[in-house]
């Protein structure tokens, strides 16, 4: 991975190359590093446990994330790929030119700074389980290598060390986990004779995990920043519509994957007590000697491609999005400017310095889930109303945008709290559902309430808007500028 940082280094000669990896990946390397960025430890580890506890139906979180995927590659990857901006918050200012819409960068900065948390916090679990390192040195050493690559070549590193970790967990799931735990299982039908047909089932989940799922994750992948920023490296729009959902077909493919291995551990491994244990037991114990240190590979790539993604994301937000609005509130000022005015070295400052703080939250935080459940939570339930609503509604306008996401989010939060106060047990507070779907409800109504009762979007704001998708406007041109 280091090797692959420093390759990427030499590929990185302005800020664009450093952000967006100069705008400019092929089929292959945009198909691998989507498929990478948004697999990670819950999907690979997770995936495997959901399958040992509940059968081929433990594929539905991976499902959901591949849908996700798929639907933002056919129905928005292109559009947003032409407007050649940096950031989420950017094309809420573009789109409605309101001041309101800013704040969505303070949301996106919590929500990628957490998930590199969890992220870091996650693969550090494997490096326990190989060389019996306590966790905060496994965080560590771990965290350092991936802050090393992100660091000194930016998303041109990131995409050759996915692109690595790509084939990494490819090769150690599809063509090595999957058919050695399916033979030691005897296949579907030694599965069957053991387990049971139930496990087979493909709502054995239970509906209620299943629509979740979909709500969580399919609709939090369509918005969140790190993800965008990957549509923004395509050299085309549509490169970013068919690599985007080959990426997404891959990804349901490897939940179901998951799922089998999960059904064989069952059989192979009946007593493992920690659904979490159950991939690195199968590399282990029912792995030949080598294999299962490959397979394990595969799992520290899955969750440093997604700590390495979200790390850019987040000093991208942080250096573009928030300062800017922050200085704003001290009478500094808060123009936006082109690729060209933000410096490599800048920009590397703040990748490093963000992913220590990463690094500290993982180390000293138990409860990293949580902060990134309440993150995700807002982001799902305050701020996509508007960011889909300004792709999809010409007639939303600033203050509707803004008015939605302040109700949303204040409503999620409302309902977190009360839910949390009232709890019995943990999945009745912040990890319950129902703060997102009457956040979403509430952002919905006020979203359309209030565009329609309001004066529409300034023409001259929606010319530029229009301008932008068309394709028209060059690069460093700043948002400001173009609106």
């Amino acid at each position: 991975m280091l090797g692959f940082g420093w390759w990427g280094k030499s590929r990185t000669r302005n800020a664009s190359d450093y952000l967006v990896a100069g705008r400019r990946l092929g089929p292959f390397l945009y198909t691998g590093t989507m498929a990478a960025v948004v697999l990670g430890g819950a999907s690979t580890v997770g995936g495997v446990g959901l399958g040992y506890q509940y059968g081929i139906s433990g594929m539905w979180l991976v499902v959901a994330i591949g849908t996700g995927v798929l639907l933002l590659s056919l129905l928005f990857a292109p559009t947003i790929q032409k407007l050649k901006i940096y950031t989420v918050s950017q094309m809420l200012t573009l789109r409605y030119g309101h001041r309101a819409t800013r704040v969505s960068g303070i949301v996106m900065l919590a929500y990628t700074l957490m998930l590199c948390a969890t992220s870091t916090g996650a693969y550090a679990t494997i490096f326990v389980v190989l060389f019996g390192w306590d966790r905060a040195q496994s965080i560590a050493i771990g965290g350092a290598i991936v802050l090393v690559y992100s660091t000194i070549g930016g998303m041109w590193s990131i995409t050759l060390a996915d692109m690595a970790q790509f084939v990494i967990k490819t090769i150690g799931v599809f063509a090595l986990m999957l058919p050695f735990s399916l033979a030691a299982a005897g296949g579907f039908d030694g599965i069957a004779e053991r387990a049971g047909d139930e496990f087979f089932s493909i709502t054995g989940i239970g509906a209620q995990s299943i629509i979740t799922y979909f709500v969580v994750y399919t609709l939090g992948l369509l918005i969140g920043q790190d993800i965008w920023q990957r549509v923004f490296t395509s050299r085309t729009p549509e490169i970013a519509r068919w690599g985007g959902s080959v990426a997404g077909i891959y990804c349901i493919l490897y939940g179901v994957a998951g799922a089998v291995i999960g059904m064989s551990a069952s059989v192979i491994l009946p007593a493992i007590e920690s659904k979490d244990d159950v991939y690195a037991d199968v590399a282990l114990n029912v792995l030949p000697i080598g294999i299962g240190g490959l397979v394990l590979a595969a799992a520290v790539a899955a969750m440093m491609s997604t700590a390495s993604g979200a790390l850019i994301a987040a000093a991208t937000v942080a250096r573009t999005d928030v300062v800017p609005f922050v200085a704003g509130w001290f009478g500094k000022s808060d123009g936006e400017r082109s690729a060209s005015e933000h410096d490599i070295a800048s920009s590397r400052w703040w990748v490093l310095g963000l992913g220590l703080v990463a690094i500290v939250l993982a180390v000293i935080v138990q409860d990293v889930v949580a902060a990134l459940t309440i993150a995700y939570d807002i982001l799902v339930g305050g701020l996509l109303v508007a960011i889909l609503g300004g792709l999809v509604w010409r007639r939303g306008n600033g203050i509707g945008a803004g008015a939605s996401m302040a109700a949303g989010t204040l409503v999620t939060l409302g309902v977190m709290a009360y839910l949390e106060i009232t709890a019995e047990n943990q999945y009745d507070g912040v990890y319950a559902n129902e703060p997102i779907y009457w956040g979403l409800a509430v952002s919905a109504i006020v979203y359309v309430a209030v565009s329609l009762g309001t004066r529409a979007t300034d023409p001259a704001v929606m010319d530029a808007w229009d301008r932008r998708v068309a394709g028209e406007v060059p690069e460093d041109l700043p948002v400001a500028t173009a609106r």
